[in-house]
């Protein structure tokens, strides 16, 4: 965390914008195979975000994933040891996103994938609905697409995750530990809803976290 967080205060110096923050690894799962008792955090910065409809070439990458994620929108700071009820208070609202990633690293090394920012690339944003407010996943429902047929349809939108309250209780604690405030105005993607999508050149992902708008991001064909 702390090379990566160096990292991301170069980044700022550089003038460069913040965004958030990101979740990874918080299933029960995925928490066993780690080791850890809580999922890993990374930053986002504004330059990542791209239009949903956008085309992404690879080339280059070692091993490109899609990620359909909720985003949670902080209205307000939110201090190390708040409890539940605070924490929900602190969330304006909720989105959809698909985080773009390159396993260029196997996961097992948690310190490098730390370091490596979680393999954080681009990030495609549905915007921000206050009507759940508070973390209120109730009438929520994600339809995941490839190449427009779906492929997946999932109404636990925390199996993956863990529970998305505890967790954004988790990022601010964590940031506190090393010097930083989860403040308003930033967001958290809460970690893949699905298994890593290995997307190929030329391919499509989609996400409608109904009843929000739907997203997409395509793929560039190979050369």
């Amino acid at each position: 965390m702390q090379q990566q967080l160096r990292r991301r205060r170069e980044l700022l110096a550089a003038s460069k914008k913040p965004l958030g923050w990101k979740l990874a690894f918080g299933g029960p799962a995925a928490l066993e195979r780690l080791r850890i008792n809580a999922p890993l955090v990374g930053f986002l910065m504004a330059d990542a975000v791209v239009a949903s409809g956008s085309t992404i070439s690879f080339t280059g990458w070692k091993k490109p994933a899609a990620e359909p994620e909720l985003t949670v929108y902080m209205g307000e700071d939110l201090a190390r040891g708040a409890d539940h009820n605070a924490t929900k208070e602190a969330i304006a609202g909720l989105g959809a996103a698909i985080e773009l990633a390159d396993v260029d690293h196997p996961s097992d090394d948690v310190e490098g994938t730390l370091g490596r920012n979680i393999y954080q690339r681009h990030i495609i944003l549905s915007g921000c609905n206050h009507t759940y407010a508070g973390g209120n996943l109730s009438g929520l429902n994600a339809r995941v697409f490839r190449n427009g047929a779906e492929m997946a349809n999932i109404s636990d939108l925390e199996a993956l995750t863990g529970e998305l309250i505890t967790n954004v209780a988790h990022v601010a604690n964590l940031l506190s530990h090393f010097g930083e405030t989860l403040r308003a105005g930033q967001i958290i993607i809460a970690g893949s809803i699905t298994p890593p999508i290995w997307v190929e050149p030329g391919e499509t992902v989609g996400f409608h976290l109904e009843p929000l708008q739907p997203i997409f991001v395509n793929f560039a064909a190979a050369p």
